[in-house]
């Protein structure tokens, strides 16, 4: 499948290295390519970089790796997504990281399929951090990944892409699984950052 990748952070770039050392070619999307060109070249020829609306246009997933403040913009930048796979791997997150800014009643993924017009949104990507996302290899078992979301299509897609670059991928089911999910998030970052954990370690999934 064509994949594009709007955001060259920690997530985007983790996702970027996985994605084309599996020989998926990968579009990126940013405001101004000029200035990513040397830091994507060293992903290879797999990689390319273009603006957000370009990368947008050229794929039918687009993995949404960018802070949560703008997705919104990113989101209503596009009249219609014409059925796109939107695949949000962000998180609300609080400033100062001490919890998320929507949750409860909704979450943030159904937020931004309310914005996106035509798109169809998967829930992916956000539950772990992007050292994980580079490189899935531990000796004890395989991280987990949930995805949800509301098309069943488009979930099955975005579950056998995180299979395919090693996660144990899970079907969550329905797009409001999001509200578990994103506060499941939390409990990464609280454990890696708030208690000091680190950034080596991932959750995995044990089944009878």
């Amino acid at each position: 499948m064509s994949i594009s990748i709007i955001g060259t952070g920690n997530v985007g770039m983790a996702l970027g290295h996985a994605l084309t050392r599996r020989g998926e070619t990968v579009v990126f999307g940013v405001q101004n390519p000029a200035a990513y060109a040397g830091e994507l070249a060293k992903l290879g020829p797999l990689a390319t970089v273009r603006t957000n609306a370009e990368a947008i246009a050229a794929s039918e997933v687009v993995i949404l790796a960018i802070p949560h403040a703008a997705v919104a913009a990113v989101a209503q930048s596009v009249g219609d997504w014409g059925g796109k796979i939107l695949v949000d791997a962000t998180n609300p997150l609080a400033p100062d990281l001490s919890g998320l800014t929507v949750g409860t009643t909704t979450s943030s993924a159904e937020e931004l399929a309310k914005l996106a017009k035509g798109a169809r949104v998967v829930k992916a990507f956000n539950t772990t951090g992007a050292e994980n996302m580079a490189d899935t290899s531990y000796a004890g078992g395989t991280p987990f990944m949930p995805v949800c979301g509301d098309d069943a299509g488009a979930r099955s897609k975005v579950i056998a892409l995180a299979a395919s670059i090693g996660f144990d991928a899970v079907d969550c089911g329905e797009l409001a699984a999001a509200r578990f999910l994103e506060p499941f998030a939390m409990t990464w970052i609280h454990m890696a950052i708030k208690l000091g954990m680190g950034r080596r370690f991932a959750f995995a999934r044990l089944q009878r």
